[in-house]
């Protein structure tokens, strides 16, 4: 299993794509969720939301070989808590 740091750097990587806004616009001001739908030309709603998530998960399955499936999130959720989240249960998923 990968490092906590890699994950976390992956997770980053493939949700900017998904989304359509660079690393550091996404993550260096912390964006809410309801603020990558607003500032994203690819998310228009919650779900597409959705499916930017669903698709960082199956890029981490891939990769790592580990099911990640995230609660429901308020979208004034901010994007780093969703960072942390995805770790919390690829840590879940290595114990299983």
């Amino acid at each position: 299993m990968a490092e906590i740091e890699d994950l976390k750097d992956f997770v980053c990587r493939k949700f900017s794509e998904n989304v359509g806004l660079r690393p550091e616009d996404l993550f260096g001001q912390d964006l809410s969720l309801a603020e990558v739908i607003a500032r994203s030309e690819r998310i228009h709603n919650s779900v597409d939301l959705m499916e930017a998530f669903a698709k960082s998960s199956n890029a981490l399955r891939k990769q790592y070989g580990v099911r990640v499936r995230l609660p429901a999130l308020s979208l004034d959720t901010s994007i780093s808590r969703v960072v942390e989240l995805f770790v919390q249960e690829c840590q879940q998923g290595r114990a299983a």
